[in-house]
């Protein structure tokens, strides 16, 4: 099977790309991955060196959700339809829903990672303007959803979200629709590490829907690592060993930049807290890597983080910074509390956000995409 597979450089998609296209070849698939945003550097592209059943094709073209990304949009099309016709690939894989409506004949899977207007919503509580910029996104999301064979999201609520932002009309063919977790390899993490108190967090500074500002607002008994994944910035070449770090009465922030994965392995092995601050979270691949670190898991109060964890995380109100510090206070003062969580956590993870179960999803879905374009073929 040769599956042609469309990622980009500047999100968590590149992380779940790389799983996904690794299962893919060690299963005998030849993919053809094309990006999109910045051209990577060797750090990023390194996981690439042996998988023998891959070609790589980077682009600088926009993303759907960029001025220039608009813009971009018919030489980015064009440019797929032509490598669609040169490669000639069994199968679509887009994580680029923009992309689904691509005039090509071959069958494709489109897959909500997540959305602008979702992302508007949850942030603000209301959707954003309307201006010929955001029409123009909504109809190439549309149009893509509705000419995909398949739509597939991480969680039943990013699904629930995309139908009804974008495609009201097909609420009833759940036929057209799959749910896929995403998955990482638990071997690419420590869950044995001697465990400081400490509290780790990821997110990107200055994106509001992930206010990692809650925990600057209130004293915490327990030190905080909060790491940037600013999506602009590059994979550093060498470690990055300074941090700032800022000393509230008795509680230390230490705010980090963008960590190397060695770096990232060990801040997660040693946390014994993760918080997934999002008001706004389709998935959450971060809470899964410290999960597989065995770090015990506080989540806001969302669809997502419930749907996901159930009643294997602490929970504080919603994008509440005062009951976040209350369930902190309360992990500090119960060591054995925290332990069974971060064991919970752990097992979770385990039972349900693998990569090998990510990937088993798609080789089920792609098999199942393809027989039916057969057995159409036939009729």
């Amino acid at each position: 099977m040769h599956v042609l597979v469309t990622t980009d450089t500047l999100s968590g998609v590149w992380t779940y790309t790389r799983e996904l296209v690794t299962g893919l070849v060690s299963r005998g698939a030849r993919v053809t991955l094309v990006s999109f945003g910045d051209i990577p550097g060797p750090e990023q592209t390194a996981w690439m060196d042996k998988l023998h059943g891959l070609e790589y094709r980077p682009t600088a073209f926009g993303l759907d959700w960029m001025q220039e990304g608009q813009e971009d949009f018919k030489d980015s099309s064009a440019y797929l339809a032509a490598l669609v016709k040169e490669r000639n690939p069994d199968l679509l894989h887009f994580n680029h829903p923009c992309y689904g409506s691509l005039a090509v004949k071959t069958p494709r899977i489109v897959v909500a990672h997540g959305d602008l207007i979702n992302w508007w919503k949850a942030v603000h509580g209301h959707e954003p303007k309307t201006t010929q910029w955001l029409r123009r996104y909504r109809e190439r999301l549309n149009e893509g959803l509705r000419a995909a064979d398949v739509v597939v999201a991480p969680t039943v609520w990013m699904l629930d979200s995309i139908r009804s932002c974008y495609m009201s009309s097909r609420c009833s063919s759940r036929g057209r629709n799959a749910i896929i977790y995403h998955g990482r390899n638990p071997v690419s993490f420590n869950p044995y590490g001697k465990k400081d108190d400490s509290v780790l967090a990821v997110g990107r500074m200055l994106d509001p829907g992930r206010q990692i500002g809650l925990l600057t607002q209130y004293n915490h008994r327990l030190p905080i690592s909060i790491v940037a994944s600013e999506s602009s910035a590059q994979v550093p070449g060498i470690p990055i060993r300074a941090d700032v770090k800022a000393a509230i009465d008795e509680t230390i922030v230490s705010l980090k930049g963008r960590q190397t994965e060695v770096q990232m392995r060990a801040l997660y092995s040693r946390s014994l807290i993760y918080v997934a601050t999002s008001r706004y979270e389709p998935f959450g691949v971060t809470a899964v890597e410290a999960a597989l670190s065995r770090c015990a898991i506080v989540a806001n109060d969302i669809p997502s983080h419930r749907e996901l964890w159930g009643d294997d995380a602490l929970y504080f109100q919603p994008n509440d910074a005062s009951d976040l510090a209350a369930v902190l206070q309360r992990l500090s003062e119960d060591h054995e509390l925290c332990r069974t969580y971060a064991n919970r956590a752990f097992r979770k993870a385990h039972e349900c956000f693998t990569a090998k179960q990510m990937i088993d999803g798609y080789a089920e879905l792609y098999d199942r995409v393809l027989r039916d374009e057969m057995n159409a073929a036939a009729a």
